[in-house]
């Protein structure tokens, strides 16, 4: 059994549906599941619904309508027909989210977000499902939130890992082409729940575990595993082989190419993990799998935009011992702070952390009433996996490092 990925970027059109088709047919499809993303900026778009159905209620029909032109333009240009089924069952799906956003009362942002953003995942896999069979690839259709069960924090969920199991196990043909959702599972009340912004990386992952699949492939708009993100690096190189140990290092320090959940599950069963370039699928790309270290080993880059550097300090000039550090990681917790980096000395601590939900000012004021707070929001974390002198020197220049952070492999800088 292999297990593809596709994400937004490689179906943002009706010519990524088709390369989709010609890369199927270059590598195979035979006992495949392919995990298909929501269409190009699809996603950044049903968050624009959800803030608009709590914020900007006028415009809201006018910006689900611009959800269903797009999808509708790419249905234009895959089917000759009109008529077909496929145009009825799209604007269902889009009737779905539109009831929900009339009948629905709960105040819960995180609810509402799952419940309407995962129809992104559900129109393209729809629209895919039926492209293909139109072609003569015979494929089975699957919604992954019948097999993927999770717990009810929404847009942050845990997975259950037995029921799931169990579900992939009883529900998937593996005889047959089949293709599902990336991103979404469901909780105990069948309500949809989704597993964080690029969980469609870890959606393959899950499916393949419990598949006992003998690889996974992500197939992206880039060669294959790099050493710095081309977006804002400008010299990159391929990474020709990764261990699960030193990808889970790069994905832990935000490396955006592999989900930092991902890689777990497969290690566990020892799943090798290719990505590679679906606009030249003959390139051998990456593998990631067993082994030592890197090849060839290089400085690796990882920059994490929009962070918040926090140094606290004790008001009473008391240390800042276990109990201090415990309370403040739960209430990091309670916020849904990710925390990405930190140092302690005897009456400091400083933090830097991901305000990914929004809620910094609510912690802020619970901070300020225990500790002396100095916060800088908008700085950037650097982190340089096997530096170097010239590695450290190309990230010095011109910034202003406000909190730098050395081991022996890994060097983190905090700048403006």
């Amino acid at each position: 059994m292999k297990v593809f990925k596709f994400g937004g970027a490689s179906v943002k059109d009706a010519d990524g549906v088709k390369n989709l088709v010609s890369v199927l047919e270059l590598t195979g499809h035979e006992n495949t599941i392919l995990v298909v993303s929501a269409m190009g900026k699809t996603t950044n778009a049903m968050e624009a619904v959800v803030k608009a159905y709590f914020d900007d209620k006028v415009n809201l029909a006018s910006v689900v309508q611009e959800v269903i032109d797009y999808h509708g333009g790419i249905l234009s240009d895959l089917f000759d027909n009109d008529q077909h089924p496929i145009f009825k069952r799209i604007k269902l799906l889009f009737d779905e989210v539109q009831g929900f956003l009339t009948w629905n009362k709960s105040p819960n942002y995180n609810f509402v977000y799952d419940q309407v953003v995962g129809y992104g995942e559900l129109v393209s896999t729809t629209i895919i499902s039926a492209y293909l069979n139109e072609i003569g690839i015979v494929n089975n259709w699957v919604d992954v939130r019948n097999l993927i069960k999770t717990n009810d924090s929404y847009r942050d969920t845990a997975v259950n890992w037995e029921k799931t199991q169990k579900n992939v196990v009883d529900q998937v043909d593996r005889k047959i082409l089949n293709i599902t959702q990336g991103f979404l599972g469901s909780d105990d009340n069948n309500f949809t729940t989704t597993l964080g912004r690029e969980g469609s990386d870890y959606t393959a992952a899950i499916l393949a575990y419990c598949l006992n699949a003998d690889s996974v492939t992500i197939w992206k708009d880039v060669p294959g595993v790099l050493n710095a993100d081309p977006r804002y690096f400008k010299e990159t190189q391929l990474l020709n082989k990764i261990s699960y140990r030193e990808a889970i290092e790069l994905a832990f320090y935000g490396a955006s190419v592999i989900h930092p959940k991902t890689l777990q599950p497969l290690q566990r069963k020892e799943i090798p993990l290719h990505v590679k370039s679906f606009i030249s699928p003959k390139d051998p790309g990456t593998t990631v799998g067993k082994g030592v270290g890197i090849e060839p080993e290089v400085p690796c880059f990882i920059l994490k935009k929009n962070q918040v550097l926090m140094k606290l300090s004790s008001l009473d000039f008391s240390f800042i011992v276990e109990s201090s550090i415990s309370e403040l990681f739960l209430l990091f917790h309670e916020h849904k702070m990710k925390v990405d980096l930190i140092q302690n000395s005897a009456i400091s601590f400083s933090v830097c952390v991901d305000n990914r939900f929004g809620r910094l000012d609510e912690l802020l004021n619970i901070l300020k009433s225990r500790f002396k707070v100095v916060c800088h929001e908008g700085v950037s974390l650097y982190t340089i996996r096997h530096f170097n002198a010239e590695a450290i020197a190309s990230l010095q220049n011109g910034h202003e490092v406000l909190l730098e952070q050395r081991g022996k492999e890994t060097l983190q800088l905090v700048v403006k």
